[in-house]
């Protein structure tokens, strides 16, 4: 993991630098030639190696076990979530997120099965890029992150502190780590599967529709779903 925090930092490090060269175009994106290309890189990759391993996990794996799998992540994501729920002192949410981990880590067998859903509790998305927006830290710069995706400078920040308390990520085999970790990024790219050929025909750029998908949602995401208007909302 050290390495690839350094790798991140410097990548971080240059978009930083490199943010004053940018004279035209979306002013939260002042590094846009450097994000397109390595968006280019993440689409190749994608196309090579990624997406037809996705595609060739779907048609291997029915979906019971596919939805197990993903239950599975989501389990070890929601300690991640009870992190941050504590961080922005919502702590009502904390208990719950807390009972949904009890549940179906226990009754739901590693959390193979979602029952805390049936139960009323409700999933939550939280990390610490939230936790810096809710606390008043601006995104930053978009940046374009290598294989990882649409990111921002806070975001990518997060990133770093959330690897931290990721059971995943943490766990001491590291042979099963990256194991699992390869798996569980399998299973996410599948699920994105149908979303392809909607990101196609709706797109005219599909750099740009993908940053601003990811900037709003990220946003509605910090705001619990309620983001205030700004002064940029008004210019548009």
């Amino acid at each position: 993991m050290k390495i690839s925090h350094i790798a991140l930092s410097a990548f971080l490090l240059a978009s930083v630098l490199l943010s004053g060269c940018a004279v035209n175009g979306d002013r939260r994106d002042p590094v846009e030639p450097l994000n397109r290309g390595i968006y280019q890189f993440n689409e190749t990759v994608d196309k090579a190696l990624i997406k037809p391993v996705a595609q060739g996990y779907n048609e291997v794996l029915p979906q019971p076990v596919r939805t197990g799998v993903s239950n599975f992540f989501s389990n070890l994501d929601d300690v991640l979530v009870i992190f941050n729920d504590l961080l922005q002192f919502k702590l009502t949410q904390a208990v719950s997120d807390f009972s949904r981990v009890l549940w179906n880590t226990t009754v739901g067998v590693l959390g193979l099965f979602d029952v805390s859903s049936s139960m009323g509790l409700e999933k939550h998305n939280e990390d610490f890029g939230q936790t810096l927006g809710y606390w008043g830290i601006a995104d930053g710069p978009y940046v374009m992150l290598p294989i990882l995706g649409p990111s921002s400078l806070r975001d990518a920040l997060g990133r770093v502190v959330d690897w931290q308390v990721d059971p995943l990520v943490q766990h001491y085999n590291v042979a099963e780590r990256n194991t699992a970790s390869v798996v569980k990024m399998e299973d996410m790219r599948a699920r994105l599967l149908k979303t392809d050929k909607v990101l196609d025909e709706a797109a005219i750029d599909p750099y740009v529709f993908l940053r601003d998908a990811y900037l709003q949602r990220r946003r509605a995401l910090v705001y619990d779903g309620n983001p205030p208007r700004t002064k940029f909302d008004e210019d548009e």
